[in-house]
Formats: structure tokens, sequence, C-alpha cells
């Protein structure tokens, strides 16, 4: 029997919960437990926001911990190896993106948290292509949010070429963004912090913003028209997108990685006449997520992180839903 903190109902608390995985498949592993990052996703999907979430419901899918059991045709991790498990628990494996290494767009990826019983557990089992051996110099404490946060805004690095003398500016620096700053920064880019609470702006630059502009002020964004090569945007609100595409460089990107929910509403011809792109992407491949890990070991990147035991999972999810961490919140044994 595997241990875990599960919900019974869209929003209600987690109580402890235990169930039985069945046979280790050919192609998986089991994993013990060794800590779990909090990120915002686990709480929509508690809340049933998207309208897909199955109950028992068992958050947790910024997943660190040691390879307890490999099935039989598993050669690609090790019994007692740490390793790392984000968003995606199984892929086909055989279609055209899988094939091609786009593993993150496989149409059958398999969620950690959807379908299966994710990490707030003492063991979770995953297709072993799914799941990333941490290198030795990674902090495992903090590992977690990488690999979720983390390869969030490090993938659209990999995806779009974004070269180390790029200008770009980061919207929402919360516990996406305060990762983007520092991989920017690392990267070689100009890194531009956008931001309603200019009070930060000494955090923000050490983090890695080599500037900081204040989002509330429609002269600064003016000002800052036609600068960037490529803006991430992390937030999930609505904001004047058109004032940011205007600070965009020809050939600019304006490129989500946080769930915006309304409309757009982007003038196009502001697109045409600059050739600017409008885009989005998900978590990366797991190559991407091995890429991203080595990155942050050689820069020393690490989250910002706040830790609480697993049995104080429901008071950790009240800290996240109220906004109050700084920056992100990982359960740990």
């Amino acid at each position: 029997m595997i241990k875990a903190y599960a919900a019974s109902a869209p929003g209600a608390k987690l109580e402890p919960f235990e169930y039985e995985p069945g046979p280790l498949a050919h192609d998986d592993v089991e994993i013990d437990v060794e800590s779990c990052g909090i990120c915002h996703s686990d709480i929509s999907m508690l809340d049933n926001d998207w309208g897909v979430t199955q109950y028992p419901f068992v958050p947790g899918h910024e997943v660190v911990g040691v390879v307890s059991a490999v099935g039989d045709n598993v050669s690609s991790v090790e019994i007692g190896q740490r390793v790392g498990l984000g968003w995606h628990s199984a892929y086909c494996n055989t279609c055209g993106t899988c094939q091609s290494g786009d593993h993150n767009l496989c149409s059958k990826a398999e969620i950690t948290i959807g379908g299966r019983h994710g990490g707030f557990a003492e063991q979770v089992r995953a297709q072993a292509s799914a799941v990333v051996p941490l290198p030795e110099g990674i902090n495992p404490d903090s590992a977690g949010p990488m690999l979720c946060g983390g390869i969030t805004v490090f993938n659209p690095l990999v995806q779009f070429g974004v070269s180390p003398t790029s200008k770009v500016g980061v919207i929402g620096i919360g516990g996406l963004g305060h990762i983007a700053l520092q991989f920017l920064n690392a990267w070689g880019c100009e890194v531009t912090a956008f931001t309603r609470n200019t009070e930060e702006a000494d955090e923000l630059q050490k983090l890695g913003a080599h500037k900081v502009l204040n989002s509330s002020n429609a002269e600064e964004l003016k000002a800052a028209a036609r600068s960037f090569d490529l803006i991430l945007s992390t937030v999930n609100v609505k904001l004047d997108w058109n004032a940011y595409v205007a600070t965009l460089a020809p050939k600019g990107r304006l490129h989500f990685v946080g769930a915006t929910l309304e409309p757009l509403g982007v003038n196009v011809f502001p697109l045409i006449l600059g050739q600017r792109s409008v885009s989005g992407s998900p978590v990366g491949s797991p190559a991407t997520i091995s890429k991203m890990l080595q990155f942050a070991d050689l820069h020393n990147i690490e989250p910002v992180t706040e830790y609480f035991s697993f049995d104080q999972v429901n008071e950790a999810l009240d800290r996240m839903r109220n906004g109050k961490p700084h920056y992100r919140v990982v359960l740990k044994r």
C-alpha cells in the first residue's frame, strides 16, 4: 500500500489516504518521495477548475526522490538513483512528436496528477522515460519546483534559440518569474523585470534583472517601445497586451507560459508591420528538463523556497492559495 494525502471533493482538505498500486509495469519505476513542490496547477486540479479532476485526488507533480523499484524493461535509471518527476508521468513514445524528441507535446501524454495519484505520498510511480536523473550538484531539497515552474520558463530559451545578446523582459516575478530572471541572466541576456511593485527592485536585481520597469507606468512602457526581442509572460490575468506588443523589437516575440484565461485582444497590424509573434508553450520534454538541470547546476541556479513537512500539507496549500509564499513552497521529509 502507498500512503498519501488526498482530497475527496473539490477544494476539500487533504486527508491521509492509502491505495494499492498493483504490480509495477514493465516500463515503470517506483520512487520513494523525498520532497515535492506545490504548484498553482495542483490547486487548480484540487478545486477541479479545469473539469477533469478525479477523486480521491492526490496532488504533487514536482517530485524529487530515490528510485526504489524498476520494471523489467527499464535500463535508463537504477535503484538508488535520485531522480525528478514533473508534469508528465508517461508518453506514448511512438507518435511523431515523441519520435522527434518533443514528448511534452504528445497528445497521449499522461499527467502526473491526472488519472493517477501524484507525489504528495510516500511513493509515486511513473514511466521511466518521464523520469530525469538529478545532477550531483543540484540541491535536491529545492529541485522540485524546477521540474514544472523551472522548465516552463527554460523551455522557450531552447525552442526559440534565444541568443545570449537578446533583450528579454519578464512579466510577473513570482514562482515562475523569479526563476526566469536567474536563467536569462546566466544565459547572457539583458534582462528586464516588469513589476508594479518597484520596492522590489533591489531583490529583482539580485535575482538577475539588469533593469526594473514599472509596468503600471504608461510612460515607462511607452519609452520602452521597440526594445525587446522576447517578453515572457508568467501571469494568469488580463493586461494591456497591445502595450507590451509595442515594446517588442522588430521580429520580437510575446510568449505566454502563464495561463491567461481571457482573450488577448491583440491588434494584428503591429504584428504584421514589425513581423512580431505571439506564442505559448507548456513544460519541456525530458531531454530539455535534463538540459535545464545541467544548466542550473553549472550556474548555481535554484528556486527561492519555503519548506513544510508533509503533515503540514494543508497549511502549505493555504499559503499558496493566499499568494503569500516567497517564492515557492516545497513539502519535505
